[in-house]
């Protein structure tokens, strides 16, 4: 099982996220433009408190390693999750990731998942890796992608929301024998926003 040990990069830091850093999601969470690109985890919170409630009952739940990804100076900018954990099978699904607007198109998430893959596959012994997001969030999509994972599928009618909506759920993965050239692909994107 992960044991939730800080994961450490150049740029970043991931720790995982406990009650005293819940109240700084609070600015990520309620940005209305996270939820216009096709966020749809949950609704966006109206306040502080609502927010607190809210992250504890999406991220502080039984079964997940959620970290919070901090730059090197402590600053929140995010976080992600290791989450549907599956020993037997060996696999395991890294998501629920939502970064502030002004840390997107950044090396903080290449950097992050660079940290979060390399603990599944070379510590975890993983096979799989899946990522998961919504149809309509096209700009978690070409995140996904340009981590070098393959679309596997879509889930079609996959998600209830509160709204009423049905979600399509598409489905990626990077597999061990990848591992390799998406470990050379991320670490040369990290040259590249280091240059």
């Amino acid at each position: 099982m992960p044991d939730g040990q800080p994961l450490v990069g150049t740029g970043v830091r991931l720790e995982l996220l406990g009650d005293d850093a819940v109240d700084e999601l609070y600015p990520l969470l309620s940005d209305p433009q996270v939820y216009a690109d096709g966020y749809v985890m949950h609704r966006r919170p109206v306040s502080v408190e609502d927010s607190r409630a809210l992250a504890t009952s999406r991220f502080l739940v039984a079964g997940r390693v959620v970290y919070a990804i901090r730059l090197v100076d402590g600053t929140l900018v995010g976080t992600s999750s290791l989450l549907e954990i599956d020993l037997a099978n060996e696999s395991i699904h890294l998501g629920a990731t939502l970064y502030g607007r002004r840390w997107w198109g950044t090396a903080v998430n290449p950097e992050a998942k660079l940290l979060l893959l390399t603990r599944a596959f070379e510590v975890l012994g993983c096979v799989a890796v899946e990522f998961r997001t919504h149809w309509h969030n096209r700009r978690s999509r070409r995140a996904i992608e340009a981590l070098g994972a393959k679309q596997d599928g879509v889930l079609r009618n996959q998600d209830l929301w509160q709204d009423g909506t049905v979600r399509d759920v598409v489905v990626y993965s990077v597999i061990d024998a990848e591992w390799p050239t998406v470990r050379l692909g991320l670490r040369e994107r990290l040259r590249a926003y280091a240059s």
